[in-house]
């Protein structure tokens, strides 16, 4: 190796920039950690937004100015991102080439080091494996769970640069849902031999929110019923969210999200609002991103927002010549939407993107926690961002367990997640962006219903309705965590003084009803469905509180009330068994 390296062409000399960005606390505590150790592999954890690429570069630049390393190679999920990295290089002195070809294996003698995706490394790992073993090589394997896709791209990645003099692996999603190993991770043995990934420096969410680096999220969840007609002919409706089998809730979700049907476009209306609202309140540059199962929805939203708006928005197809030139575009203009399938789900930095409609049936945690990442990324001290999704159990247990850090784990029972109390109800869905749609049923309808707003794991919005989606989508955009918070309390503590008061006028009611008199209206009236709703509502809303008191999660709090009261889960229980949870915390206000 060394008689290799020192026959290797000599290497274009290091420029130091003329400036740079002042590194944050979390950066230059985890620089720090690196230098003092300078380890041949470092794996670095950070919620997406928090600044992944300039701490790399800036322990490329030390190890280069130290002569350490002669030359970087930098992998990348897409051809977008390794030109965005390239773009990131050249700003702090180093030099990259984005178009470098492990066919041809030459590039000018200009540059620093060469960026790459993993695709393309899969294509050419010997080509690679050469260029590392002839001069000191760090190498940055950007979203590194990606190496672990398929078994030939993670076995390309060690192949290529198990020669390397460092390896500098980042991700913002170091958990996977297999056992598929990703290379140069450190894993440890933990309880019932499992192993699970080591981070040697690890930035959350929730600390990332407490140093102001990334915004307080909104997620505003839409329910509404469906309707599809099966094969055999008959039409089948359920609300989404409820319980249901597997398969129905997946009809109900493909349903929702077509924009033939009135779910679509009245969330991409709200949204719309909820961005003029971001726009007008001190961020006029705001924008808005919607991600679609496939093309074909990709290009029918963006025919939905071009009436809605006037403008045609941003569309992005991910096997589209120019794609990255459209997204870059779109970075640097004042325009409102941008519609994209995968492309803009991973890694593009776009900070001015403040609004996302989440329209697509992909509920695995990685792609949800990445999609989320393009909206959070602060500017100011004071932005906020809000994430428009379908009430899909799967999905909100995500949005209420957002800062909960995991890691990647091997030899884990396949189950369903301890962390989302409907798990059991509705197991994991396909991740395939451009799975088919299935044919043994037909689209009819879909309704669109503001159900409430998910934020810092709790659930806000008892009392929903269209009242009360105008006060959330009027929230002022430039507002701290803590105001945000503040804000979001005070109504919630209202609309329990507000269900309070209902619910004594409609005991009254009931009492002159059952005495003959015509004072209100019998709970007769009402249909079963509506008292369910309410009493989940009214639950929901009860259990938000006593999280922001005891501070034990959610899903914690659900299992203390099945132990309590007895009964299935809150989407199976029975207006009874729903009365007595209530009751319970009524009567346990610890």
């Amino acid at each position: 190796m060394t008689s290799l390296r020192s026959e290797a062409t000599a290497p274009a000399p290091y420029r130091p920039p003329t400036e740079h960005t002042p590194l944050r606390p979390w950066q230059r505590r985890a620089l720090n950690r690196y230098l003092m150790r300078r380890p041949t592999d470092f794996m670095l954890v950070a919620t997406p937004g928090a600044g992944k690429t300039t701490f790399a570069l800036r322990v490329a630049r030390e190890l280069m100015s130290g002569g350490d390393i002669s030359q970087v190679i930098i992998v990348a999920p897409t051809d977008h991102l390794k030109t965005q990295w390239a773009q990131a290089a050249a700003r702090v002195g180093i030099r990259i080439d984005p178009k470098f070809s492990g066919a041809v294996g030459r590039t000018s003698g200009d540059y620093d080091g060469v960026a790459a995706t993993y695709a393309g490394i899969a294509g050419a790992p010997e080509a690679f494996a050469r260029r590392t073993m002839i001069r000191d090589t760090l190498v940055i394997l950007d979203e590194v769970h990606h190496a672990g896709d398929a078994k030939s791209w993670g076995g390309a990645v060690r192949k290529a640069f198990e020669g390397a003099t460092r390896r500098l692996t980042l991700t913002g999603t170091p958990f996977r849902s297999d056992d598929d190993p990703i290379p140069f991770v450190s894993y440890e043995t933990i309880a019932g031999g499992m192993k699970r990934s080591v981070a040697d420096f690890s930035y959350g969410y929730r600390e990332a929110l407490g140093d102001r680096v990334v915004r307080p999220v909104m997620f505003m969840s839409y329910s509404g019923e469906a309707s599809w007609r099966t094969r055999a002919g008959d039409e089948v409706t359920m609300r989404l969210g409820e319980a249901a089998l597997a398969e129905h809730t997946q009809r109900a979700w493909r349903t929702a999200l077509d924009a033939e049907g009135d779910w679509i476009p009245a969330v991409l209306r709200a949204a719309h609002t909820r961005l003029s609202q971001l726009r007008r309140g001190g961020s006029p540059d705001a924008g808005g991103l919607v991600i679609a199962s496939d093309q074909s929805d990709a290009r029918a939203y963006a025919e939905l927002l071009e009436h809605l708006t006037g403008n045609r928005p941003t569309l992005v197809l991910s096997d589209e010549v120019g794609s990255s030139r459209q997204i870059a575009r779109f970075s640097d203009s004042n325009d409102e939407w941008i519609v994209a399938v995968r492309m803009v789900s991973e890694g593009v930095d776009i900070p001015r993107l403040g609004v996302l409609v989440y329209a697509t049936n992909v509920s695995t945690p990685m792609f949800f926690a990445q999609a989320v990442g393009r909206v959070i990324r602060a500017r100011s001290a004071s932005e906020s961002a809000t994430v428009f999704l379908p009430s899909i159990p799967r999905l909100r247990a995500l949005a209420h367990e957002m800062e909960t850090e995991r890691d990647h784990i091997l030899g884990a029972p396949k189950q369903a997640d301890e962390w989302d109390e409907y798990a059991e109800l509705e197991p994991s869905t396909a991740d395939e962006e451009d799975e088919p749609k299935e044919a043994s049923y037909e689209r009819l309808h879909a309704s669109a219903d503001f159900d409430d707003v998910i934020f810092d794991g709790n659930a806000w919005g008892s009392a929903a309705g269209p009242s009360a989606e105008e006060e959330f989508l009027g929230i002022p955009g430039l507002l701290a965590p803590d105001q945000v918070q503040m804000l979001l309390r005070n109504r919630q503590d209202e609309q329990v003084r507000q269900a309070d008061a209902q619910a004594r006028a409609d005991q009254r009611a009931r009492g002159v009803a059952a005495g003959g008199g015509d004072g209100g209206q019998p709970e007769e009236a009402r249909s079963h469905h509506d008292v369910l709703t309410a009493l989940r509502r009214e639950l929901t809303s009860l259990v938000s509180l006593r999280y922001q008191r005891s501070g034990k999660k959610h899903a914690m709090i659900h299992a203390e009330l099945r132990r309590a009261c007895g009964g299935p889960p809150t989407p199976l229980a029975s207006a009874e068994q729903l009365q007595a949870r209530i009751e319970y915390l009524r009567a346990h206000r610890d």
